[in-house]
């Protein structure tokens, strides 16, 4: 049915575990073949598969992609009219679907409840299961609810997954839902490259960025307000760019239109608040950028895991500034969460100053935080362009004398002008030309002090108090820092360099299409499938991914057998789109 010849990874263990009937959570980063892992034994055990699911889109999304599969697969949601409801109900009662996809709210409600009552549940299968443990970077209360199905069917085989959990929310998924294995599967997206870069004018590089790459990709932007993803998007669209705004403050239609281009257009780029992107299975996606910090080191890591689900090259870039962390800072200590949970909060967000501020490998980092581990991965900015670190301790204790002989109230500018004794109006106006600290930087540039302060911020030696206009103080590691003479390596800025060509090297999804001819016939695919993706509504991946149109560009079956032999070409498919798509391989010679 889904036309792959083996498994991979933990699938198979996590499929023989639930088809003989056991529970278990399962960690696989976006793109590994979660899906997959409660789809097969749904269909190979008797009853119906039940799939709880937190969105709409991806319900349907899904649900599209199963029916082209030629599985019986349908989605109960408020998208549904009366009769669509009351259709699908009867045929899940009378044993016509394989799975059924629903949101967590309607599943434990007394109407769903009695339906299930009398029928076999094949597996309920919990999908984004982070949303369970309040320790996860997305808790949604209503997920909580679904502990209760496992005490109301205690024998049915539960399975929830993610990609993305701490050991923390590991163990609360675990507790919540009664599981009795976990397979963990490792979180490394080795085809992701990763790029930080210090917010410096972010419109110019964002085009760089997307200059540097093939035209006609598609991608996703975040910005933290909904005021600079219109702003963004509207510059974009004055660049040449296909790009659509996508925050709560539109209204649903606007939404819903502005998602549905992106998934069945082809290269269009959604400039979006974090309220997008949950569920949406597009696979792809070629790059994420990041224009504001994310607010800490998993909700990063679940973002850029929407580029290159199919696993192709992707890149995810990331800017990012002081005032980035500060705002960061002042959101977690303004919310209404328990003090313990904003005790969490702040240092999830310090890891995320770590990994944006290291000077080795970053995936070596993100793996890390999440108790998995790797080689230096050759694939992110930091090892593509290595920085020399210094013993940082002289400069650390000069950068934090200044704020403390300033009065802890001048932001990193005002810093760097004292210490290169640099005169302009404010330091006039304040004396600090007459201070002890005026001038003693004067054998480091002004880009090296900036950097080495964002480091000490990162570190939490000092911070940035937004209610202070954006002054620097000293915390209190700071203060402990210069008591105990402790020594502090700092990595000096990479120099300023041109980084096209590494960047189409690193990020061209078509790299295995190496001549003019097989380009051409990829391109010509290409035009097939978005014309029967047109005629059918549906988004061209559901038809075929990429990956698999490269693999007839490149393996050239001309005759039904070997076509069968391509991966992503099942059954269903074959039989559907097999002679239109060996057609255009024929005449291409």
């Amino acid at each position: 049915m889904f036309g792959y010849d083996s498994f991979r990874g933990h699938q198979q263990a996590v499929i023989e575990h639930v088809m003989a009937g056991g529970s278990c959570c399962t960690l696989m980063p976006t793109g590994a073949g979660k899906s997959l892992c409660y789809q097969i034994p749904a269909l190979c055990r008797p009853g119906v598969g039940i799939v709880v699911s937190p969105l709409i889109a991806l319900m349907q999304d899904q649900v599209s992609a199963l029916r082209e599969l030629g599985i019986r697969a349908a989605a109960l949601n408020s998208s549904l009219s009366w009769q669509e409801m009351q259709d699908a109900l009867s045929a899940m009662q009378n044993g016509q679907l394989d799975l059924v996809y629903i949101a967590p709210e309607r599943l434990v409600t007394d109407a769903i409840l009695n339906i299930l009552d009398h029928i076999d549940i094949a597996l309920i299968a919990i999908d984004e299961a982070h949303c369970v443990s309040q320790w996860g970077h997305d808790f949604r209360p209503e997920y909580r609810m679904l502990s209760a199905l496992r005490d109301r069917y205690p024998h049915v085989p539960c399975i929830a997954v993610t990609a993305t959990a701490d050991a923390p929310t590991r163990r609360d998924i675990m507790a919540q839902l009664k599981l009795d294995e976990i397979f963990v599967a490792g979180f490394d997206r080795p085809n992701i490259r990763y790029d930080v870069a210090v917010k410096d004018t972010p419109k110019k590089q964002l085009l760089t960025f997307l200059q540097d790459r093939p035209r006609g990709e598609s991608g996703i932007i975040y910005c933290l307000s909904r005021r600079k993803v219109d702003e963004t998007a509207e510059w974009l669209l004055d660049q040449g760019y296909t790009a659509l705004p996508y925050h709560a403050g539109l209204d649903a239609r606007t939404r819903a239109n502005h998602q549905n281009r992106f998934l069945k257009e082809e290269g269009v780029i959604i400039v979006a608040t974090i309220a997008f992107g949950m569920g949406i299975n597009k696979p792809d996606v070629r790059f994420v950028a990041h224009l504001d910090l994310p607010a800490n080191i998993e909700a990063y890591y679940q973002e850029t895991g929407r580029a290159g689900r199919d696993g192709l090259p992707a890149t995810a870039m990331m800017l990012y500034g002081l005032q980035d962390v500060a705002l960061r800072r002042q959101m977690i200590t303004n919310s209404d969460a328990p003090d313990e949970q904003k005790r969490v909060e702040h240092h999830k967000l310090t890891a995320l100053l770590g990994y944006c501020e290291a000077a080795h490998c970053r995936r070596q980092i993100l793996l890390q935080y999440f108790g998995d581990d790797g080689a230096p991965c050759g694939n992110c900015d930091s090892c593509l362009s290595p920085q020399q670190s210094i013993d940082g301790t002289i400069p650390a204790q000069k950068i934090l004398s200044c704020i403390h002989r300033t009065g802890n109230m001048f932001g990193g500018k005002h810093i760097v002008d004292v210490l290169t004794g640099t005169p302009t109006p404010q330091t006039d106006k304040h004396n600090h030309d007459q201070l002890s600290t005026w001038g003693i930087g004067t054998d480091i540039d002004r880009r090296t002090w900036e950097s080495f302060i964002r480091q000490m911020v990162a570190a939490n030696l000092i911070f940035v108090d937004l209610e202070g206009h954006g002054g620097l103080k000293m915390t209190t590691e700071g203060m402990q820092f210069l008591k105990d003479k402790a020594t502090l390596q700092l990595r000096l800025p990479r120099e300023k360099e041109s980084r096209q060509s590494k960047n189409r090297e690193a990020g061209n999804a078509l790299a295995e299409l190496e001549n003019d001819a097989d380009r051409a016939l990829f391109e010509s695919l290409k035009a097939l499938r978005l014309s029967i993706a047109r005629e059918a509504n549906l988004p061209p991946y559901v038809i075929f991914h990429d990956k698999t149109l490269i693999a007839m560009a490149t393996r050239r079956p001309i005759y039904m057998d070997s076509m069968a032999q391509i991966p992503g070409v099942g059954q269903s498919k074959l039989d559907r789109y097999a002679p239109a798509f060996l057609d255009v391989i024929r005449q291409a010679g």
